[in-house]
């Protein structure tokens, strides 16, 4: 088949990409193909077609591939050229619904923005971002997801040699706070309303008509980013590196790299290796998701006023909203995983004093479990503050309560030790683990057994790595 390409990106934003062409794959071997997301993309490929056209051995017609320039915050300091060091973007495909999607490769090889990498990706942590990317789709998280998993047939060196593997993911698009702080940072202020303009209309078309519309860009991206961490934060779910270069303007989850789900509740529980101060730690990620709507706001200050003070107090009032809205947005989520019915004034309270009463027990299994206080109480340590907590539960969640916390907590998600041994395996050449855990967390209330309980004691601290 053919893939009907269009590129909005080249047309309407010259100057923000460069031409370049990914690496040809000397032995493409085809890992994984996402036919349920080939079919909603109205793509009918066949597995030889995947293998060369999602691993660089060969550009599917059509493809203009570019590497989309954009800054970003990492860990609070300030890279004013970032950029796609490993990725290329093929084009946009209009789905049968209307809806547009990127398509681009990461881990195809070198661009002008590697800054000294080899542009490459191993096995392991592109099957990651296609397994976790999966469970967030199955349980509506707004996402970019793996389209396929393509092996090079090439080695490649991180801390030891590892087979090369490229992702063929698929997004909303690609624009990033960091792609505003890019030309911003450079006084571009003609390519910044370009951009607003470009994410207007891509994203938030309604917009366009609004009397202030870069105003209400920010309210849109404020609203979406909001919703996003708090369902990242009802599944227990830590990013790792929410670098400004790291938040899609869409509000879609992009580059899953040192990312991890938390098993026991410890609000400062961080996964990544190079997160030496726990800036990203889960309780931690909606004051980032603040911080970096901050920057943004940043970069569009000439699009709200001709005044810069009034601009700056226009921006500030907005970042004001930003925290009672995540919480609004969280214990909408929280209420939803307590099974609760309507919404009560005291909600808040009930679920602040869950979060004290819990802290290391499992995340996951403790709300799926809340109904059956035999099957809670092992998780516990000391049961003593969840007891006096479940009466007051009781009372506010009524009847119908089990059934409305089984249709909202996953009994599956992706276990960190099972995700481990499915990578490691596929590794070896073995994809027959990770198969089975991705039919597992594509049905994550379904229960497969192996997949629903916590890591063995003795493993020791979970560490994930960004795979650079």
């Amino acid at each position: 088949m053919t893939i009907a390409f269009d590129h909005s990106w080249v047309r309407d934003l010259p100057g923000t990409f460069l031409r370049v062409v990914p690496d040809r794959a000397p032995a493409p071997r085809l890992l994984a193909l996402n036919h349920p997301l080939a079919a909603e993309l109205g793509l009918t490929l066949t597995e030889a077609e995947a293998a060369r056209w999602f691993s660089g051995a060969e550009l599917p017609p059509g493809a203009d591939p570019i590497a989309q320039a954009y800054a970003g915050h990492q860990f609070g300091g300030f890279s004013p050229q970032l950029g796609d060091g490993r990725a290329h973007l093929l084009g946009e495909i209009l789905a049968p619904d209307g809806r547009r999607f990127d398509l681009q490769l990461k881990g195809s090889g070198p661009t002008p923005f590697s800054r000294g990498g080899d542009g490459k990706a191993a096995v392991g942590p592109m099957l990651r971002e296609y397994l976790i990317s999966e469970f967030m789709a199955a349980m509506g998280v707004p996402t970019t997801r793996a389209l396929a998993v393509v092996a090079t047939g090439e080695q490649i060196w991180r801390e030891t040699k590892l087979p090369g593997a490229v992702l063929a993911r698929v997004a909303a698009s690609h624009l990033r706070v960091g792609t505003f702080q890019f030309f911003a940072a450079r006084g571009d202020g003609q390519t910044v309303k370009a951009l607003a303009d470009h994410a207007i209309a891509r994203h938030y078309p309604d917009l366009a008509a609004a009397d202030q519309p870069y105003l209400a860009l920010l309210d849109a991206v404020i609203a979406a980013q909001a919703r996003l961490v708090a369902a990242w934060m009802g599944l227990g779910f830590i990013h790792g590196v929410m670098n400004t270069d790291n938040m899609a303007i869409s509000g879609e989850t992009i580059d899953y790299g040192p990312c991890a789900f938390m098993e026991a509740y410890a609000p400062g529980t961080v996964f990544s290796s190079i997160d030496h101060q726990g800036r990203y730690a889960y309780a931690n990620q909606p004051l980032i998701l603040g911080w970096n709507l901050a920057r943004l706001a940043e970069t569009l200050l000439p699009l709200f006023d001709p005044s810069s003070d009034r601009a700056v107090e226009l921006a500030n009032d907005r970042l004001a909203g930003i925290a009672p809205r995540f919480r609004a947005e969280w214990l909408a989520v929280m209420r939803r995983k307590l099974g609760l019915p309507g919404e009560d004034a005291g909600d808040g309270e009930l679920a602040d004093d869950l979060m004290a009463a819990m802290e290391g027990a499992d995340w996951t299994l403790t709300f799926r479990r809340l109904g059956d206080e035999a099957a809670l109480r092992p998780l516990f340590h000391d049961f003593t503050r969840m007891q006096a907590w479940l009466p007051r539960w009781r009372a506010r969640a009524g009847e119908g309560a089990a059934e409305r916390l089984a249709g909202a907590n996953p009994a599956v998600i992706p276990r960190n030790h099972k995700v481990e041994e499915a990578l490691a395996a596929a590794t070896e050449g073995d994809m027959a683990p990770f198969h089975a855990l991705l039919a597992a967390v594509r049905q994550p209330f379904a229960g497969a057994e192996p997949y629903m309980l916590p890591a063995p004691a003795g493993l020791g601290p979970y560490v994930t790595f960004c795979g650079t």
